[in-house]
């Protein structure tokens, strides 16, 4: 048992022993040159020195009698065939040390890891592609130990009530300031990284013991307590790179990210993971008072080349440092000082909450405003104490010339409310400043102000590549005499590496006579075009029906003329389309109605009976601009009624020359009526059975940062026909408050599997899940927890498919750039069908980087995606193939994406399940606000479900796209 009364599993023990040896610096040394000594395969060869020390040794390759993996077959991986000499020359592949499928924990055998790579990397190409990324190889002294130490502070004043004052992380790290400066002999500040809280790692011993540290402020005194917890010896991130370690050493990499970030957070303003300048560019400013901040995120990758720095650039907007009328007068439109109390409702909502420093006396301290006095400045009076000790009522005007010589030129506006805690504290506005490092929320900008941003935010590649360069060689960047004093050096260039562009499927359209044809898609631009073609499989449209909501707006619906266009366009796509039902005209005003509104659809669908003897197959819903109202129309229809919707805006829909808008319109009415816009020619030839193979795709959608108790919405999607494999059904589900674990998976997936296996008269036996939103730190979720609800639920119905699971992962910081000028082409992005499974990715896990897109706008993302789990034994090159192909069958565009379908979908899906919650609380938010908080602090209740329960003439189609 360990030192708290837990019982240790066996995984513990052994983790408890491999802490032992790592402790020990001379027994460690002595077991690598032991176990280091013979190179791989027996055989000596030349190495980089750069990768001596980072790269897996000491693994040998797996020979066809190799019995350590049951059910491993070598002649599934035979020997990759020679390929041109560009490639050899290009790709200089790498040596895998073992394609390994899932591994269990040498101490725990139900413990499952991710699979290794089975292969070295794909080899499929149309030609290659030289690539820069903005990965920064770090070089590390194994022999480097990285103490940790708890350090807790507490004020030395006795505590006012019965729980204990909860000091920010500004006042921590100013205590932490204060203590290494009384002690800087004990406390080298070079040496320690502190991460604002209770941890600091050191790269020396520090003394521990209890230091009492008195600030400047009088009666202002803490005692800080250090004990060293742990040491990390950085010899164990170098096994775990040369494939000796089965599990990453995520406490090591943690203590060299926090290495990495302390410069940059001294010297820069942290906002999450995100640092930036405390000045902004003359050119970023965005008038009204907030500036464009151009700064960097990074973190710590290991990768095939060892331990890499991974920077990019970020861009958000702040609040300039500025007087607080000058804010006034930039934020607020016409603005005048003069006529305050006309402006009154507005500054206040502008500064509520708003932090500033004031300038008639020399301090740091910085106060949040709490609101405006309700008196005007020259009115206000208070008591202060006279230098004979007698209580005088003064004036706050008398009080500034009196005591500071200052007069104040604005007396006839109200003061800004800086109180707290009870301590009432009222300060001219003239005499306040807005301090730096205040984020202004983006959805408060103005029209001008968010596009400015967001072209800040988007930087063609050549623009982003000099950024990250820039940051790296800064003085308050990520490098600096911190981390080289804890043994780790930066290269300042970026990686070089050969990429390989695949050639993009052919695909599957129609004849205007309805005969299949087969279309080539533009290499370079990942798109077609569906002039004189029609879509695979248009759905006949007879029964619709029209409901106008901009009837009464300046920018009302041309009615008759759009009808026409509608049905000549869908037509022209091979969609029969007839005249509508009925048209039916309306106002936005229904919309704050909910119990009207939810009549008004119900007597649309009664009144479609009426009059075409069944339900609407869809109806269209015209608006004439965005409203909260949508999340009432979707709720009410998919979940009350069961009608599917197709909204569209009024402005757009007016445009004489807008066919692509109608086109877009045309191809998602068709796929939730259950058509087929395109679909692959040769779907999936990897995939070379007869079997049956179904592709989920799952994800969670969290609520805003600040909503304390609103449940997450997990959403799983799945195709539910083959081979064509590009329409979905979903399945949504509420759950606990931001948990990342997707509840009752298995019955989620197992739903859909049914729905198939009833639409198609057989089970599917192969099943393909890409799993979004997880970061790798959640892999073993995914594994362990999620996989094992797949199979338990599978298992109760004796049905037992292979699975594969794949996360795909957008939220990453690694960027691809074209290597040198690229002719001819003004945005020099990576190409579509961009793949990098080498030197950038993973030691030995199934990884690659994929780039499915074309990017038009900034610098293209390229999507990762990560093999957890594969009972198929795809090759490398079988699956990129396969993911690649993916995206040519998303249902709403004529081009190839950037995410695989399934995804997408369950992003949308999930989205939609936020939609629901939002329009049921403002329904009846007294009824509902006890279920949400119930669902965030416990469980998911099955009451509360039926609330997000889709109706049953929707919940098998593509309602979400």
């Amino acid at each position: 048992m360990d030192r708290h009364g837990n019982r240790w599993s066996e995984r513990d023990m052994n983790r408890e022993k491999d802490d032992e040896r790592y402790h020990n610096r001379d027994h460690h040394r002595r077991g690598y040159q032991r176990g280091h000594r013979r190179t791989r395969g027996g055989r000596r060869e030349e190495r980089n020195p750069f990768r001596e020390s980072h790269l897996r040794e000491g693994s040998r390759p797996r020979t066809e009698t190799d019995t350590r993996l049951p059910g491993y077959d070598v002649s599934l991986y035979p020997e990759p065939e020679p390929i041109a000499d560009l490639q050899t020359i290009a790709f200089q592949p790498q040596t895998n040390p073992v394609p390994e499928f899932n591994q269990v924990s040498l101490g725990n055998r139900d413990k499952i890891y991710p699979i290794r790579r089975p292969d070295n990397g794909g080899s499929l190409f149309a030609r290659p592609v030289r690539l820069v990324v903005n990965h920064f190889p770090v070089i590390f002294n194994p022999e480097t130990i990285i103490r940790h130490y708890d350090v807790d502070i507490k004020p030395n004043a006795p505590m006012r009530s019965r729980h204990p004052m909860r000091l920010s992380k500004a006042t921590l790290n100013h205590i932490k300031d204060k203590l290494f400066s009384d002690y800087p002999t004990q406390f080298p500040l070079s040496t320690p990284v502190y991460d604002g809280e209770r941890n600091i790692f050191s790269a020396i011993p520090l003394p521990c013991g209890t230091y009492n540290v008195k600030m400047d402020r009088e009666d202002s005194s803490f005692q800080c307590t250090i004990k060293l917890v742990n040491e990390f010896n950085l010899l164990k991130l170098k096994d775990y790179l040369a494939g000796n370690l089965s599990s990453i050493p995520r406490d090591i990499l943690q203590s060299m990210d926090l290495v990495m970030k302390e410069n940059p957070t001294r010297n820069m303003i942290s906002v999450g993971q995100n640092f930036y300048p405390l000045e902004y560019q003359e050119t970023d400013d965005l008038k009204c008072g907030v500036a464009a901040f151009r700064g960097f995120q990074h973190s710590l990758k290991l990768t095939y080349q060892g331990l890499a720095l991974c920077l990019d650039s970020s861009t958000m907007a702040f609040r300039k440092r500025m007087p607080v009328i000058d804010f006034l007068k930039e934020n607020i439109r016409g603005f005048n000082i003069g006529q305050f109390a006309r402006y009154r409702r507005e500054v206040e909502r502008a500064l509520k909450g708003v932090k500033v420093t004031v300038t008639h006396r020399k301090t740091k301290q910085k106060y949040a405003i709490m609101g405006l006095t309700d008196e005007t400045t020259s009115s206000i009076r208070f008591s202060c104490e006279s230098p004979e000790g007698k209580m005088n009522e003064i004036n706050l005007v008398n009080y500034f010339l009196e005591k500071y010589k200052i007069e104040i030129r604005h007396g006839d506006i109200p003061c800004l409310d800086l109180s707290k805690n009870n301590n009432k504290q009222f300060v001219p506005m003239e005499l306040c400043m807005l301090v730096e490092g205040q984020r202004y929320p983006k959805e408060k900008l103005e029209r001008n102000a968010s596009n400015l941003l967001k072209k800040f935010s988007m930087p063609p590649p050549d623009m982003r590549k000099k950024y990250i360069c820039d940051m790296m060689r800064s003085n308050t960047g990520p490098c600096g005499d911190v981390s080289r004093n804890f043994g780790m050096e930066v290269d300042m260039n970026m990686t070089k590496v050969m990429g390989r562009v695949i050639e993009p499927p052919e695909l599957k359209l129609a004849t205007p006579n309805g005969k299949v044809t087969k279309i080539k898609v533009d290499k370079d631009k990942g798109q077609w075009n569906l002039m004189g073609k029609s879509v695979v499989d248009g759905k006949p449209i007879e029964k619709w029906a029209i409901v106008d909501f901009s009837s009464s707006d300046r920018n009302r619906l041309n009615c008759k003329p759009f009808i026409q266009k509608l049905i000549g366009r869908c037509r022209s796509l091979g969609i029969r389309m007839e005249e509508p039902l009925f048209y039916q005209a309306d106002t936005m005003s229904v919309f704050s109605n909910v119990a009207r509104f939810t009549e008004l659809l119900q007597d649309v669908n009664d009144r479609a009976f009426r009059e075409g003897r069944c339900r609407p197959q869809f109806l269209l819903c015209v608006m004439p601009r965005e409203d909260i109202g949508y999340k009432y129309l979707k709720w009410i229809c998919e979940t009350r009624i069961g009608l599917v919707t197709q909204c569209c805006l009024s402005t757009k829909a007016n445009e004489d020359k807008n066919s692509q808008y109608l086109t877009n319109l045309a191809l998602g009415i068709n796929a939730k009526l259950g058509g087929s816009n395109v679909e692959l020619f040769d779907p999936f030839l990897h995939i070379t059975d007869e079997e049956h193979v179904m592709f989920l795709g799952a994800d969670i959608n969290h609520p805003a940062p600040r909503d304390k108790i609103s449940p997450s919405f997990a959403a799983v999607v799945g195709t539910i026909n083959w081979p064509a494999s590009n329409r979905y059904a979903a399945r949504i589900r509420p759950q606990l408050h931001r948990q990342e674990k997707i509840a009752n998976i298995g019955e989620m997936c197992l739903e859909l599997i049914e729905t198939y296996a009833r639409l198609n008269q057989v089970w599917p036996k192969k099943l393909v899940l890409f799993r979004d939103g997880v970061s790798e730190s959640q892999f073993d979720m995914v594994l362990n927890e999620e996989l094992q609800d797949l199979k338990k639920a599978f298992s109760e119905k004796d049905y037992k498919p292979t699975i594969t699971i794949i996360v795909a992962q957008k939220r990453h910081q690694t960027r691809f750039f074209r290597e040198g000028d690229v002719d001819g082409d003004p945005i020099s992005n990576v190409p579509p069908g961009t793949v990098v499974d080498t030197t950038v990715v993973h030691p030995f896990g199934f990884d690659f980087y994929l780039c499915s897109h074309y990017g038009r706008i900034g610098t293209s993302k390229t999507t990762h995606y990560q093999v957890l789990w594969d009972e198929h034994k795809f090759s490398s090159d079988d699956l990129q193939k396969l993911i690649y192909s993916l995206p040519f069958t998303f249902a709403r565009c004529t081009n190839s994406v950037s995410l695989v379908p399934p995804v997408c979908y369950a992003d949308l899906a999930a989205y939609r399940g936020r939609l629901y919650h939002e329009a049921v609380m403002e329904c009846s938010p007294n009824s509902m606000a006890s279920s949400s908080i119930s669902m965030a602090s416990s469980s998911v209740g099955s009451n509360e479900e039926r609330f997000y329960k889709l109706h049953a003439d929707v919940e098998n189609t593509m309602f979400f796209i």
